[in-house]
């Protein structure tokens, strides 16, 4: 990939997804999923950015994705996706999205596009409404008329008190290597209706991965 003409930009936030698998979620075990294809809502919250001078602090992105197999080995097929970039953004904080996101900016996105390889179904900028508590008992993301994932945290009857369900070290963890640990909950809603794309469920894996990035490198 040639990353020349590409600005030095990091980024740090939070991602969390609500998917299909049954708790947890083997596709962040490296494993195939629960029932051999997997579709969900994936979120990504920027509590600090920057590419080059553009400040990308507080932005969002979201996407419907799907796909058939186990990712981390190579064995899947039927990738796809829809995006959706924050609408808030400016032209030059929208151009900047698109270029880490899109993986033309090298870094964890860029590995993890071409990993994917996800036939894109449709983009577009739109209201993207997130909200994830500062002790992280819940999160969640609406993209109104398009999609809306609620998690609350994993809990149970030997949990002690405001404690987490936490794992360190995935093996297929979706931000990348070397990041905090994930904290996994339980889909209280999950809709989408777009790009065909059509669900309605709860009760299902969710969890929640804060990120550091940087590039092109």
């Amino acid at each position: 990939m040639d990353t020349t003409a590409v600005s030095r930009w990091h980024l740090e936030g939070d991602w969390f997804d609500v998917c299909k698998c049954t708790i947890p979620c083997p596709c962040s075990f490296a494993q195939p999923p629960t029932y051999d294809d997997c579709d969900g809502v994936l979120l990504w919250h920027i509590r600090r950015g920057q590419y080059g001078e553009t400040r990308l602090d507080g932005l969002n992105v979201a996407m419907l994705g799907s796909f058939k197999g186990n990712v981390w080995s190579g064995e899947h097929t039927d990738a796809y996706a829809a995006v959706f970039f924050d609408a808030r953004a400016d032209d030059a904080q929208r151009a900047a999205l698109q270029t880490v996101f899109g993986g033309q900016a090298g870094g964890w996105p860029a590995r993890f596009s071409s990993m994917l390889g996800a036939e894109m179904r449709g983009m577009e900028f739109a209201d993207i409404e997130v909200s994830i508590a500062d002790d992280l008992s819940t999160w969640g993301v609406r993209v109104p008329g398009r999609a809306e994932a609620r998690a609350e945290a994993l809990t149970g009857p030997t949990s002690s008190p405001g404690a987490r369900v936490q794992v360190h070290n995935l093996p297929g963890a979706e931000v990348g290597p070397g990041q905090p640990p994930a904290t996994w909950g339980a889909a209280v809603s999950d809709h989408a209706d777009a790009y065909g794309y059509a669900w309605d469920r709860s009760g299902n894996s969710s969890k929640l991965i804060p990120f550091d990035w940087s590039g092109p490198d």
